[in-house]
């Protein structure tokens, strides 16, 4: 049935098209306090596509390089630290990371690298309470799924020979030592270290990458290699399953990346195109370097590929055009390839599914390459700043991408060490021999 439209009604839908920008009227130029429709749809969308990176995408790319007895372990990792972080991110780490009380701009104080507790159970976030032109409540749970794959990243470094127990309490422990003042220092805006010194990082290189991959590294490490490490062990038991996780995580790092800019707009678009054509090049790349040195191109190395250029282009996504997409992309591609095969393989360190090698130097690398392919000169927007130095820009990335470097390895060397003394790290080799899914779960993730 159609219904009379009066004039109050017209006047009230005029009002609210001007509101919500689509009489002209830019939503990034309305009042700090009105609500964005379209920004709130789209960061609705993304906390969607992050949390769906981990639970099923990281679960399956992760579950299908692992042995058949391992498999099950590796997708109940994804899923408790799903809900574990989850429950941590509201108890304590939202507000230690974004709340910001007492942050002083040129000034270092304990708020700079680290917030404080006054918003802890989400006290205070309502369904009113705004961030920009969203709800605070829908930015803490965007932010809540970044937190929630950052530790879960780590399992594969360290994958069929830890403790269930131990994962669960390494990761809660490293949630709040590690990433939660990382975030802080670099996310939490004006007055936080890495802030205030101009680190660009528009998605997590820093945050989630570099914290990730090295904190992953000094696991694999201090647990050790898998018994018959590196000679005497079965190759991942479905590829299939691998290439399903890796094309689910591809599609999820749209909302990781381009709903970073946290509304609706040019650069959340560009975001997600550079997206795309780093990790595009970079599969080919990677698939190049290996028909060269092997004959034969492998869809274990496609797929490895395509993660090494969605985990570099991650910093820069929101600053760079297409040239620094395709430079950003091989870059990684051929360095990732150097980590993940030869240096690996000539240290000795058993990095199981190579998080270090493709998140910790893909992280690494893209926050540095930022700092190039922000300039104007290479189509970049500048960071948004109004004059840049490429020369300084590289330096303030490297500074703080090696800053977050060290903090990493040495906060998860005493956290790792603090499980270690108390519960242990791993499994004794019976259990690791017959396999974590029956040792630590009792299940089958398969019938004989």
């Amino acid at each position: 049935m159609r219904l009379p439209v009066s004039s109050v009604r017209i006047g009230s839908i005029f009002a609210a098209l001007v509101v919500f920008g689509f009489l002209g009227a830019s939503p990034a130029h309305a009042a700090d306090a009105q609500l964005s429709a379209g920004d709130t749809a789209w960061i609705l969308a993304s906390t969607a596509l992050v949390l769906f990176m981990t639970i099923p995408a990281l679960a399956l790319f992760y579950g299908g390089l692992v042995r058949t007895r391992n498999v099950l372990s590796i997708l109940m990792q994804c899923l408790a630290l799903t809900g574990l972080m989850s429950i941590v991110w509201v108890m304590c780490g939202y507000s230690l990371a974004f709340e910001s009380t007492g942050m002083v701009k040129d000034s270092v104080n304990v708020h700079s690298f680290i917030g404080g507790l006054s918003k802890s159970m989400m006290a205070g976030v309502t369904a009113d309470s705004m961030s920009g032109t969203i709800p605070e409540i829908l930015f803490a749970g965007f932010q809540m799924t970044f937190a929630v794959i950052t530790p879960a990243l780590m399992i594969g470094a360290f994958a069929e020979r830890m403790k269930f127990s131990a994962v669960l309490v390494f990761s809660t422990l490293w949630l709040l030592v590690v990433y939660v003042p990382i975030c802080h220092m670099t996310w939490a805006g004006e007055g936080g270290l890495f802030a205030d010194w101009g680190v660009l990082d528009f998605a997590g290189g820093i945050v989630v990458h570099i914290t990730a991959g090295f904190g992953a590294l000094v696991a694999c490490i201090m647990i050790g290699p898998r018994a018959g490490y590196p000679k005497h062990l079965d190759p991942p038991h479905n590829m299939t399953m691998t290439v399903t996780g890796t094309a689910m995580l591809w599609v999820g790092w749209f909302g990781f990346n381009a709903g970073s800019a946290l509304a609706a707009n040019g650069q959340a678009a560009m975001a997600l195109f550079v997206t795309h054509l780093s990790a595009s090049v970079a599969t080919i790349v990677w698939m190049g370097l290996e028909w060269l040195k092997l004959g034969k191109p492998s869809v274990l190395g496609a797929a490895t590929g395509s993660i090494a250029g969605l985990a570099a282009i991650t910093p820069a996504s929101g600053f760079v055009g297409p040239i620094g997409a395709i430079c950003i992309g091989a870059s990684s591609a051929v360095l990732c390839y150097i980590f993940a095969t030869m240096i690996k393989q000539r240290v000795g360190y058993d990095d199981s599914l190579d998080v270090f090698g493709v998140h910790g130097v893909g992280g690494f690398l893209g926050t540095v390459m930022c700092g190039i392919f922000a300039s104007a000169i290479f189509g970049g927007n500048n960071g948004g700043a109004d004059t840049y130095s490429i020369a300084g820009q590289v330096f303030t990335q490297l500074k703080g991408a090696i800053v977050a470097a060290i903090y990493t390895v040495i906060a998860t060397y005493i956290v790792l060490k603090l499980v270690q003394v108390t519960i242990g790290l791993r499994v004794d080799g019976d259990a690791e021999t017959r396999g974590l899914d029956l040792s630590e779960h009792e299940e089958r993730g398969y019938i004989l």
